[in-house]
């Protein structure tokens, strides 16, 4: 078989099959290049989802005669010079117009500022015609038209025209938050217009419009350095989140990326914090030597590869880690709109009610607050709370307690000598509990509902992950061992931990090849079912043994822990042990979400409530 030189519309063609995949792709090479030129101002418009029509026009330093001629031949550019090692521009190939310019119909008109008249050239399949004097505003429009017309092939494998607008829309948005001193307008035939207005230097402003108002107020601000590499942005509350990471942003050097690592890195930072199934909303911005990273991986340019990637995850992880202790506790907007929902008038109540029973709002989907029972009623099925004197002994890792520090903190309000009233608290002062489960809390503007097992839960949790760098937590030895059957491979997993698992207050032993025998158990923990903790310990480190680094598998522990052994739904609590519960949640980080990260509270401000009853 000869070898022979393709020719090189074929060499563009094959080239474009990596560039170009789809009209997204083509959106986000032309808008590059406009900011690349300096425009301040950049208008795209499409048609058929791109396929038929993709036009990108900016008011950029615009290209002379000459420039257009080159435009269009592979590897010809002005953004590098020798060398790949300080890239400081989106575009630096020179693959993206040829590569368009031979899968479909392209159309390029410039003139540059100051200059008399304008330059057009015309690709038409790989095929140029010749430059030729055209009216142009200054700077550049580029248009696409029959994308993949001489490719028929790649027609196939494309999405609705729906699906392919959206595509283009997202890559519009990334733009816009990495560069907010830029206005964009985004119209077409299928579509309506999106125009985001320059924001100058306020990126929370710029992200607002794009994610919507809610974000500048469940947004913590991220400023961290480390050995040269700066991490910026916005990290979402725990509570503020969403169904897939679609609302997730990573920006390096200005460059929208889409990369595995710094996707993880978030993923790793909002660990048992995030539900199931539920992601957090973050921008991320991260600005380092160009030198440090390489953004040549891919023809793409999604995707880059650090120098470093360990700093880079670690700066990513305990920077939104450090946010979320320092400001993540508060609940999530969009909380009290639930709430807000759910006691929305115009309900009737069902012959349950009418009864004496529970209402239940049949507009709603949301299950309202029933009132709880009263000592009228006979119910003596009281059972003592956390803060009883036998837990006293447990010491400062014990359960919540009456008698919490701070003025007021661990009395009744209003009871003699509160030297403060708790209303003054973050979580204010408690009211009552409902379904004993739920503790309403008035706070000096508003109210506030707290799931206590939900709570308590972060409580030991956050005491126990204390303990992994700490002194060992204490613990309360059985006075019968209690012999847990497992398959052996459980057994060998489980005493690979043992030491780990002590330093919890969680003795274990083996006891035969099937066997694991338990002496001492968490003092904070009290009573506790011993053999379901102990195969579900068995079972999470066999999920997670090859996948997760030591202190991430600690922390599976001690969540896991944590939840058998916390205050659980049903337990009745005194007016002080909720005080004492709401004191303790105040003064510890993370408190604001359990381990599986749901809300362990929400708060309804006094205006929401009066709108509720027309007085506002």
């Amino acid at each position: 078989m000869t070898i022979k030189q393709l020719s090189e519309t074929l060499i563009n063609q094959i080239a474009a099959g990596e560039v170009i995949e789809r009209p997204a792709s083509a959106a986000k090479e032309l808008i590059e290049n406009a900011i690349d030129a300096g425009a301040t101002r950049i208008e795209i418009a499409t048609a058929g989802g791109g396929k038929s029509l993709l036009r990108v026009a900016d008011n950029g330093s615009g290209m002379e005669a000459e420039d257009l001629e080159l435009a269009i031949r592979r590897h010809c550019t002005s953004k590098i010079s020798d060398t790949l090692f300080d890239i400081r521009s989106l575009g630096f190939r020179g693959e993206a117009l040829p590569s368009i310019g031979s899968v479909a119909r392209l159309s390029i008109a410039s003139r540059r500022a100051g200059s008399s008249e304008g330059a057009e050239i015309v690709v038409a399949g790989g095929k140029v015609s010749p430059v030729r004097p055209a009216a142009a505003n200054p700077g550049t429009t580029v248009e696409v038209r029959d994308l993949f017309f001489a490719t028929p092939a790649r027609l196939k494998f494309l999405k609705t025209e729906k699906a392919e607008a959206a595509a283009i829309t997202e890559v519009v948005k990334r733009m816009a938050i990495a560069f907010p001193a830029i206005r964009f307008v985004l119209s077409g035939s299928d579509r309506s217009t999106l125009e985001l207005p320059a924001t100058g230097d306020d990126h929370l402003a710029r992200i607002a419009q794009v994610l919507g108002a809610e974000f500048r107020d469940n947004a913590i601000a991220l400023d961290a350095e480390r050995e040269d590499v700066h991490l910026g942005g916005f990290a979402g509350l725990p509570t503020f989140h969403r169904g897939n990471s679609a609302h997730q942003y990573a920006f390096v050097n200005g460059r929208p990326v889409q990369d595995k690592q710094i996707l993880s890195a978030i993923r790793g930072a909002y660990a048992e914090t995030m539900p199931q199934g539920r992601y957090p909303v973050a921008v991320l911005a991260l600005t380092l030597d160009p030198a440090l990273v390489d953004v040549n991986v891919h023809p793409a340019k999604s995707d880059v590869r650090f120098r470093d990637p360990g700093l880079v995850r670690g700066l990513i992880v305990g920077a939104i880690r450090e946010a979320l202790k320092r400001e993540g506790d508060r609940a999530s907007t969009t909380g009290a709109e639930g709430m807000l929902r759910a006691f929305r008038p115009g309900f009737r109540p069902t012959a349950a009610a009418t009864s004496g029973g529970n209402w239940s709002f049949q507009s709603s989907p949301y299950r309202p607050f029933a009132a709880p029972h009263s000592q009228e009623t006979g119910n003596t099925d009281y059972r003592p709370g956390f803060g009883e004197a036998a837990q006293a002994s447990f010491g400062e890792t014990a359960m919540p307690a009456a008698r919490s520090e701070g003025p007021g903190a661990g009395q009744a309000p209003g009871a003699p000598g509160a030297s403060a009233e708790p209303v003054a608290y973050p979580l204010g002062a408690a009211r009552a509990q409902v379904h004993a489960n739920y503790i309403v809390s008035q706070t000096r503007d508003g109210l506030v509902i707290v799931d206590q097992h939900a709570a308590h839960e972060r409580l030991v949790f956050e005491q126990m992950r204390k303990a992994l760098s700490g002194r060992r937590l204490p613990s309360q030895g059985l006075l019968i061992p209690e012999i847990v059957d497992l398959p052996e491979e459980d057994c060998d997993r489980l005493m690979v931990h043992a030491t780990s698992l002590e330093q919890l207050g969680l003795a274990i032993e083996r006891f035969g090849p099937g066997a694991i025998a338990v002496r001492e158990t968490p003092a904070m923990l009290g009573e506790m079912d011993v053999p379901g903790l102990i195969r579900e310990l068995a079972d999470e480190i066999a999920e997670w043994d090859t996948a997760l680094g030591l202190s991430g598998k600690l922390e599976h522990v001690a969540a896991t822990m944590a939840c058998h052994g916390s205050v659980r739904s049903g337990r009745q609590l005194r007016v002080e042990e909720m005080n004492a519960l709401l004191r303790q949640m105040e003064e510890t980080p993370g408190s604001g979400q359990c381990n599986h990260g749901r809300p362990t509270y929400v708060e309804l401000k006094l205006s929401d409530i009066e709108r509720l009853f027309g007085r506002s």
